[in-house]
């Protein structure tokens, strides 16, 4: 007799960059972020391909799109190389290493200003659902 192990159960392949970011751009929209901005760094930088720089309207809503990024990155296979800031609500930074969200309170948004920081960079808005 043979000891037969059943099969293990494939995990979903992780998706493509481009695809990882339409990802957090839907997951950032569905749960209302504000002024979504897509930085393309390709170009610019080694440390990651794209910036997602979105707003929340208070701690409790900067937490709630960070974790909506992470459950739906998670379900299609992908884990964030690291977070910070999550417990606070003030600004989030999800790194994905090609890709980094950056979830910020206004407040903080305006005092960092990383769109002027990557004004070399092209970006697009992402659209108000």
């Amino acid at each position: 007799m043979t000891d037969r192990r059943p099969p293990r159960p494939r995990r979903p392949r992780p998706p493509a960059a481009a695809e990882t970011l339409d990802l957090v751009v839907g997951a950032c929209a569905a749960r209302k972020a504000v002024d979504g901005v897509v930085l393309d760094l390709r170009h610019l930088s080694d440390a990651a391909d794209w910036f997602v720089v979105v707003s929340g309207t208070s701690d409790t809503h900067v937490r709630a799109i960070a974790e909506h990024v992470l459950e739906t990155l998670e379900g299609r296979g992908v884990r964030a190389h690291h977070v910070e800031g999550l417990a606070s609500g003030r600004w989030v930074l999800l790194d994905f290493f090609d890709l980094v969200v950056h979830v910020f309170h206004p407040s903080l948004r305006e005092f960092y200003q990383l769109e002027g920081l990557w004004s070399d960079a092209p970006q697009r808005a992402i659209p108000a659902v």
